[in-house]
This record gives structure tokens, sequence and C-alpha cells, in this order.
């Protein structure tokens, strides 16, 4: 799956978290969507946030892509991340 982040392919962040070196994936729990969320999470919020959130990022908002063609802007990450830092569970 190739995913782009203003033209360019998104970095997989290995040296954070080595899930999936076969690439990403969306749609259901496993390693390929584990390592796009981390990706994504650390494209827009950089690396401590993102090793913090992407498990829970991978299973709200990468498991529910039913669709090969999607779009998300770094405004939805920072809105959902501003939910889950809101939430008191994560107090």
């Amino acid at each position: 799956m190739e995913v782009t982040v203003d033209g360019q392919p998104l970095d997989p962040r290995l040296d954070i978290r080595n899930h999936s070196p076969t690439g990403f994936e969306v749609g259901y729990g496993g390693s390929g969507p584990a390592q796009l969320a981390l990706a994504i999470l650390a494209d827009a919020l950089g690396g401590e946030l993102a090793q913090r959130h992407y498990q829970d990022f991978k299973r709200e908002i990468i498991a529910a892509i039913e669709d090969d063609t999607w779009i998300i802007t770094q405004a939805e990450v920072r809105s959902w991340l501003h939910k889950v830092l809101s939430s008191p569970d994560d107090q």
C-alpha cells in the first residue's frame, strides 16, 4: 500500500518500531496497520507521542478504514489526539 504525505512517501519509521518491514495495511488490527498508525502519528505529532498512542490510533482509526483510497489530515490526527488526551482514562 502506498501512503503519501504532501505527495511524498510516508516514512514508515522503522527506526522507532519495526512491526511491518513489508509495508502498511489498513482494515484490521495487525502489524501492517500498527506500522501505519505509528508512521502517521510520528509524522503529525513526533516520535514520543506516536509511541505512546499509536496502538489506540490503530484500533480506532486505521483498523476501521475499508477503502483502498483514503485521506486523513493532520488536523484530524491532532483532533483525535486532543480527544484522547482529554479523556479521563488518559490521566
